[in-house]
């Protein structure tokens, strides 16, 4: 059975299952759909076989170019010596390509016979084929671009043998991509949005995402403003787009004055609101970013992010009270995982290790005890949440790194009707002393909250401080059970978090060394991030990468020494990362994570000392060769700082 010897492939136990599974699943993609599949079947004499594997980046443009891919593949069979009898040779008899079009719902299929024909046409979720047509063609690139773009840093899309390539590998392809932005923008809110936006809209959807997305962390927003102006003339609403490209060039003035003349026109733009409120509040003008936020809920009342952004202003402010008393009445949505294919159980699986990956000599194989983990770290309920939960939660954990678990208690107990106080009708102030965090009372559960001003609680001054009063039992709210649940989640957190500090001061007060297995401390960094102790993170993540080849601590690490300004650590991050990358088939240079982190230190360094460092570092010449494709694609797409 002949693989491929440089891509990933899954061995069918029926020809053409993952097809059909795919055709099945075509009813569940409600969003940007999944990444695409490439199938092909292999032939020796009467024999066949069947694989495939999931690749992104791939032009879909037309049907030429999809077939190109496919017979690309005949030719890296040729050059693969791997045998499976020695009866023959496989050679591919046929391929299909399959692209979801995100617009119409349906999935493109690209059909090879080798040697022969090319059929094209599209399939509706009932399995009913359909003719294509220039839009659709243009619709079906355009979701293809997208998914490598928004996907390429998803956590849910570290998929096995998944292929990606880069979507917009030429200046060329960029202006094609930004024609086909502009010819359908104003059908990206079919497309849905983020899980935190109930109602995708002109300006908030998965086509303006991945366009900010895009130029944003390339820092080219040149391109972006030039897109979003000759959009503004035709929606009014774009003006919000506009302000952000400007500030994303450090074009105050030009942006404040979009803004200004935008909110005059329509005041009731609550994502503009939102683009000034944030503005102002990177200039510490607090006051007036909360006023502009509560105009926000006023105009959007039904959205979670414009709760959500009024209670963090209100955490920044100092509000303890209001902060809590806003994040409770934040609209809830369930969250929906993103489009997946599902596909059939693989009879085998091929994964070869490329040259170059190997040559790198920094991939490391994982020994057994690298995974073992403390059941205590793996029963945390945080990593679970998902969508508006996880980003209520992050706005919890910023309280309580401000203020503390016991003040978050008092002010809890301020705001909200415990159960004991709900059901005594009383007013007791209860004492939470502990050495580790003391468990929260839950509130109480007859549940219809009365309406909610806007006004910061207590004082009518404004400054409100958990200390100087107390509402009276008729002041107060019920708490939601969401918000009840994100509490005993925080107490929980921080409860290990206790423990481990404590454990961990012991040890080092006894000279005693701490054995913890790497993946402890991966997690041990996650719960370090999630409670704001940046630093404690860099030390467990630097811990496990110590003792296995970890790529979330890598990134994280990267993260943290790009933040600080380390080019040396950085490269050294990204090395890693590259190698990793490649050695899984990511032959994609933008976007994505390291790209995003390297443009950012060209940027702020120069592209010549950037290369002279890592030159410095003595790389090996394989991964010296990874590196320099960073460069190179600065270089073609004139980065700032890349003529440096």
């Amino acid at each position: 059975m002949d693989t491929f010897a440089t891509l990933p492939e899954f061995f069918e136990t029926e020809i053409s299952e993952s097809v059909q599974s795919r055709t099945d699943l075509l009813s569940s993609f409600c969003e940007l759909g999944p990444p695409d599949l490439c199938h092909v079947i292999k032939a020796s004499g009467r024999k066949e076989i069947g694989s495939y594997h999931t690749v992104s980046g791939v032009d879909a443009s037309s049907s030429a170019t999809l077939a190109t891919y496919i017979t690309s593949l005949s030719y890296e069979l040729e050059q693969n010596p791997a045998w499976f009898s020695g009866k023959g040779q496989y050679k591919i008899k046929s391929g299909m390509y399959c692209c979801f079009n995100a617009f119409s719902r349906m999935d493109l299929r690209v059909e090879v016979y080798i040697p022969g024909s090319v059929q094209t046409y599209m399939v509706n979720p009932r399995g009913e084929r359909f003719a294509t047509n220039p839009e659709m063609w243009q619709e079906t690139y355009l979701s293809a671009v997208l998914r490598a773009i928004m996907y390429s840093d998803d956590a849910n899309y570290k998929l096995a043998g998944y292929r990606k390539l880069d979507p917009v590998p030429t200046m060329e392809d960029e202006v094609r991509f930004l024609l086909a932005a502009e010819n359908l923008f104003f059908k990206g809110w079919q497309l849905g949005s983020d899980p935190e936006i109930q109602v995708a809209t002109v300006v908030h959807n998965h086509l303006s995402a991945g366009i900010l997305k895009y130029f944003g962390d390339s820092g080219r927003y040149e391109q972006a403003v030039n897109l979003f102006e000759k959009l503004w003339a035709r929606e009014p609403d774009v003006s919000a787009l506009v302000s952000k490209a400007y500030l994303g060039m450090n074009q105050e003035v030009k942006a404040v004055q979009i803004m200004h003349r935008a909110l005059q026109e329509n005041p009731h733009n609550y994502v503009l609101l939102h683009v000034q409120a944030d503005f102002l509040r990177s200039k510490g003008q607090l006051e007036w970013a909360i006023k502009l936020a509560k105009q926000a809920v006023d105009c959007a009342p039904s959205e979670y992010v414009t709760w959500a952004r009024l209670a963090d202003y209100y955490v920044d402010a100092g509000e303890w009270a209001a902060a809590l008393f806003t994040l409770n009445s934040c609209p809830m949505f369930t969250y929906n995982d993103r489009d997946l294919h599902r596909l059939p159980q693989a009879a085998r699986t091929h994964f070869p290790i490329r040259k170059l990956a190997a040559q790198s000599k920094l991939l490391n194989e994982e020994s057994a005890n690298d995974n073992k983990v403390d059941p205590a770290l793996l029963r945390l309920p945080a990593p679970a949440l998902r969508g508006t939960f996880a980003n209520a939660y992050g706005i919890l954990t910023k309280l309580a790194s401000k203020i503390g678990w016991d003040v978050l208690l008092k002010c809890r107990s301020e705001v909200f009707v415990m159960e004991e106080e709900y059901r005594t009708q009383t007013t007791e102030k209860e004492n939470n002393q502990f050495a580790a965090p003391s468990e929260p009372q839950q509130a109480a559960s007859s549940r219809e909250n009365g309406e909610l001003s806007l006004d910061p609680i207590g004082k009518k001054d404004g400054k409100n401080k958990t200390s100087d009063h107390w509402l009276s039992f008729t002041q107060k709210r019920l708490c939601e059970r969401w918000l009840d649940n994100l509490f005993m989640v925080l107490y929980e957190d921080l409860r290990v978090y206790t423990i481990w500090r404590a454990e961990l001061a012991h040890y080092r007060s006894q000279s005693i060394p701490i054995h913890k297995s790497a993946t402890d401390w991966e997690i041990l960094g996650e719960l370090s991030l999630r409670l704001h102790h940046v630093d404690e993170a860099c030390d467990a993540f630097l811990q496990c990468v110590t003792q296995k080849f970890s790529p979330r601590a890598y990134q994280r690490l990267l993260e943290h020494c790009t933040e600080v300004g380390n080019i040396e650590q950085s490269l050294s991050m990204a090395m890693y990362l590259t190698a990793y990358n490649y050695r899984w088939y990511a032959d994609c240079i933008f976007p994505g994570t390291i790209a995003k982190h390297i443009f950012q230190i060209i940027r702020e360094e120069g592209l010549g000392k950037v290369s002279n460092t890592l030159i410095s570092m003595n790389p090996s010449p394989a991964m010296l060769n990874l590196m320099q494709r960073y460069f190179a694609y600065a270089q073609e797409f004139r980065i700032e700082g890349s003529n440096m």
